[in-house]
């Protein structure tokens, strides 16, 4: 499919009114994770909308195109409120941070399996450890303190198990910039690069804002604040990897179709109702705003849609459905074969490569002083002398014999060398 040939309706219409705002939530016993982690991932991707127009409106001094920019800004702001308000009030904070994780680890499997470019299926497989390891330590947290099995949570659909220890994932903020593609990139990197940014950012900001809001426990609040330093590492690296090259109107029209190939993919793999007659509106909705960026870039730059997209079909639709089996060969097989590296400036390199007295390893102590008070590390030793052995859902033993026991939790692999 091609967005730009589709009629759209106009965008007078796509004001909606409260009723229409506040939907009917999902329930969160019945309703499938992947319904969550959509919603989830379309939030996201509206959040980032929202804040890159913001943006765009303090870098203008045209009034004008600030005045357009705002009417279409408003439209992605509603779209964002009905997703917010579709998730239910009675989901716990950490039940929510549960689907947050399943969703970094199945949409970076995902992506990573399809990307052609070497340089970002080199990010996504990097940051995939890492957020795997998040959603095996919430999981063990969840279960400690909510006694709630996170195989249920995430209809085992991924795997939970350790991955490369959250505690050797703190680097010096140099390793985490990366090459940025180029403007000869495909579409599906240009679409990956976004995507990934929009999901990873929000899982930032929902760490950041929430975090110290957690109820249960002060080891709760402590790992919200160590895992929402690696997920700023996480945005810093996938920002950089966008092309710095475009406009801002350009990117304002990479936005919008972004978000037509993400709703569009979402009405194609739901399984709930509800939820596919919202992608299914917002689709809609945002053929409008794809037409109404178009007009823009035409209006104030000059150019037309196809200087930006020459060719404008839809790259393979994002199925979470189709894909899980996959995703987890996928990722025990990334597991198996890097686990044990970290970054060094734009590469990546085992940890037992790296020179003795590089960033990494001062920053790391700086942070980990004393690694028994190292949240990440904490809640899974908690869990193992209250229960005798830690949390996991596994199909089959762990693809690294480092990570294969259950009753003590590695905190040298990926930051110590052997």
């Amino acid at each position: 499919m091609n967005p730009f040939n589709e009629k759209a309706m106009n965008i007078d219409k796509c004001v909606d009114d409260w009723k229409k705002l506040y939907p009917t939530p999902y329930s969160k016993h019945d309703a499938d994770a992947y319904t969550k982690v959509r919603t989830i991932l379309m939030n996201g991707t509206e959040f980032e909308e929202n804040w890159f127009m913001h943006q765009l409106c303090r870098h203008t001094a045209d009034n004008d195109l600030r005045r357009d920019v705002a009417r279409l800004r408003n439209l992605e702001q509603q779209q964002q409120k009905r997703l917010s308000y579709f998730k239910p009030k009675d989901e716990t904070l950490l039940e929510t941070t549960i689907s947050y994780e399943q969703l970094a680890v199945d949409l970076t499997a995902l992506l990573a399996q399809s990307e052609k470019d070497r340089n970002v299926k080199a990010a996504l497989d990097f940051a995939l450890l890492e957020d795997f390891d998040h959603l095996y330590r919430f999981s063990d947290l969840l279960e400690m303190e909510q006694g709630m099995s996170g195989e249920k949570l995430v209809c085992s659909y991924t795997e939970i198990m350790p991955g490369r220890p959250t505690i050797a994932e703190h680097r010096h903020p140099f390793d985490n910039v990366r090459r940025p593609i180029k403007p000869t990139a495909s579409l599906a990197t240009k679409l990956h690069t976004m995507t990934i940014t929009a999901a990873e950012q929000q899982t930032m900001n929902f760490y950041m804002n929430v975090g110290t809001f957690y109820p249960v426990s002060d080891i709760g609040r402590k790992l919200f604040l160590e895992i929402g330093m690696v997920e700023e590492e996480h945005v810093t690296q996938y920002e950089s990897l966008m092309d710095p090259t475009t406009t801002w109107l350009e990117c304002l029209l990479m936005h919008e179709y972004g978000e037509c190939y993400l709703y569009y993919s979402a009405m194609n793999d739901e399984t709930n109702d509800v939820a596919r007659k919202i992608w299914t509106l917002h689709f809609e909705q945002e053929l409008a705003h794809l037409k109404y960026a178009a007009n823009l870039l035409r209006k104030y730059e000059g150019k037309e849609w196809q200087q930006v997209i020459p060719n404008a079909e839809f790259p393979e639709l994002l199925s979470f459905n189709n894909n899980y089996e996959k995703n987890k060969h996928y990722i025990r097989n990334i597991l198996k074969n890097t686990v044990g590296n970290t970054s060094v400036l734009e590469d990546y390199a085992d940890i037992n490569s790296v020179p003795d007295d590089y960033e990494y390893f001062k920053y790391n102590n700086a942070v980990n002083k004393n690694p028994s008070y190292v949240a990440s590390h904490k809640v899974i030793d908690n869990y193992i002398a209250e229960f005798g052995q830690d949390y996991r859902f596994t199909v089959s033993e762990h693809p690294v014999k480092a990570l294969r026991n259950r009753k003590e939790d590695n905190t040298a692999l990926g930051r110590k060398k052997d």
